[in-house]
């Protein structure tokens, strides 16, 4: 391989796909860190709405039991990283037109990076009292 000359060095693409890849991978690597960011939001609002709907499906089949139906939606939680961002906890009956409902409120701040910081989220679960 014979050395380049003045002119050909200035021509030449030699050592460009470095220099790409030095200006391009940055970009990239905010990329997946923003689409990590998201897959976990979206998996901390999902667990902690399907925990707020099952606890309130335990107060409809245990004669309306409102410290059972917190107890078994901190339970859920307590076994997941979703838990870890809970504020508080709350079962209560309500009543929609002529349906008697319970409800469990689960307050949590998601845990977010970069310009919003940590949001607050209020998740409720509904069932139907049997």
């Amino acid at each position: 391989m014979s050395p380049l000359n003045f002119r050909d060095r200035f021509t030449s693409d030699r050592g460009n796909a470095s220099v790409e890849f030095a200006l391009v991978a940055p970009l990239l690597m905010l990329v997946a860190l923003a689409v990590l960011q998201l897959m976990l939001a979206i998996h901390v609002r999902t667990v902690i709405t399907s925990a707020a709907i099952e606890g309130a499906r335990v107060a409809a089949l245990v004669d309306g039991d409102l410290a059972r139906a917190e107890s078994r939606t901190r339970s859920i939680l307590e076994s997941n990283i979703a838990g870890t961002a809970v504020q508080s906890i709350r079962a209560s009956r309500v009543t929609a037109g002529a349906n008697d409902m319970f409800a469990v409120v689960v307050e949590t701040e998601l845990p977010l990076l970069g310009f919003y910081g940590p949001t607050s989220m209020k998740l409720t679960g509904h069932a139907l009292a049997e």
